[in-house]
């Protein structure tokens, strides 16, 4: 029977667990994005904690992509030596770690990149200041820029990559109909919507080897009226098995879903956990490569439900190990209570005060 601690391996890298920590926004790296003593520390604390593998938070390829304040970054070599310090803690520590390669598109904070905000299309409603839409040129720079971020990844060390392509950012508008109204190459059916993430996953590839992990991160379904199907979700998902992926995420909603959001509130009881289960179902029904879930797994029981039943090959988590980063070993070690993780979303309030992420409500626990 398949065990969650089983010893697997996705492409050449060798895993101790099914225990994943997907991405976040840490707000833990410096203004230019560089990795910070702080960021280290964190990853570590993670790796030391018993996660299998540790993604790391969403890093822009480019400047014009960044999300948010103190992300980190991935856009240029001087950023290498830092990244090279991260993975080295990790691996030290006895894990292993994938680099996420981001670029916010609309969600992007032009506030900080002083630009507009890069968009597949242009509509009415879009957004309140001006965006701009992508030409032909602008896409097919796009690859490179994904292409040197990856050389920078394994350079740096990163045990794999992963191509963010969910939640609203910017391959999750090309693939979603809701952004995507292009009347072009890339736009329209579900093969030209997808062409953009697959001819970057196919480069990608080709840049950094056969043997070196590429996976995506990809939404189920986006949540808001005509935006991505699970059919054409799935779909898009065996278009990128075919362009030379060895795993895929699952995860769901775009950052203006509100209550059915990526990051869901209020997950305390065990019906409300694992709300992208549907999407792994069918992803691993159709694929033949690891399917990985996020979405509120909160509990032992239910991760072990998941990987038994061939729903998942992987339990993703991020806001349980916000407050508990050993809570791997914790399960490992017997004690199978769930995670301690209210789902309350008061962790990300520090990261935009520039404090970082940390778990607000065991703070003041303690301090009660």
């Amino acid at each position: 029977m398949t065990d969650l601690f089983d010893i697997t391996q996705i492409n050449s890298m060798t895993l101790a667990n099914r225990f994943v920590r997907s991405a976040t926004w840490e707000g833990m790296a410096s203004e230019d994005g560089a990795v910070t003593s702080k960021l280290i520390d964190t990853v570590r604390d993670l790796a030391a904690g018993g996660v299998g593998l540790i993604i790391s938070g969403h890093s822009y390829v480019l400047p014009e992509g960044q999300a948010g304040p103190l992300q980190m970054g991935i856009y240029k070599d001087d950023l290498v030596d830092g990244l090279k310090s991260m993975t080295d803690a990790v691996h030290q520590a006895g894990g292993k770690m994938v680099a996420q390669l981001a670029h916010a598109g609309t969600f992007a904070a032009e506030t900080l990149t002083r630009t507009p905000p890069h968009v597949v299309s242009l509509f009415d409603g879009l957004a309140k200041t001006p965006r701009h839409e992508l030409t032909i040129s602008d896409i097919r720079k796009l690859v490179p820029a994904y292409v040197r971020a990856a050389e920078r990844a394994k350079a740096a060390g990163f045990d794999g990559v992963q191509i963010h392509a969910a939640h609203g950012y910017l391959f999750s508008q090309f693939l979603s109909p809701v952004y995507n109204r292009r009347q072009d190459a890339y736009g329209g059916s579900l093969e030209n919507r997808s062409r953009a993430l697959c001819e970057t996953v196919a480069a990608v590839r080709q840049a950094v080897g056969p043997d070196f992990p590429v996976l995506v991160k990809i939404n189920a379904w986006d949540d808001v009226e005509g935006g991505l199907t699970l059919e054409d979700s799935v779909a898009a998902a065996g278009l990128l098995q075919n362009a030379g992926i060895d795993a895929i995420e699952v995860s769901g909603g775009i950052l203006t879903s509100k209550t059915l959001s990526p990051s869901r509130l209020g997950i305390n009881k065990p019906e409300k956990e694992a709300y992208f289960e549907q999407g792994a179902a069918a992803c691993k029904q159709a694929l033949n490569i690891p399917v990985i879930l996020v979405g509120g797994i909160r509990s032992l029981e239910k991760a072990k439900e998941l990987v038994a039943g061939n729903i998942a090959d992987y339990i993703s988590m991020c806001r349980p190990l916000i407050r508990e980063p050993g809570l791997i070993n914790r399960w490992r070690s017997g004690d199978t209570n769930p995670a301690l993780c209210s789902s309350d979303n008061l962790c990300f309030r520090p990261a935009f005060k520039g404090e970082g992420i940390y778990c607000v409500t065991e703070e003041r626990e303690r301090s009660e």
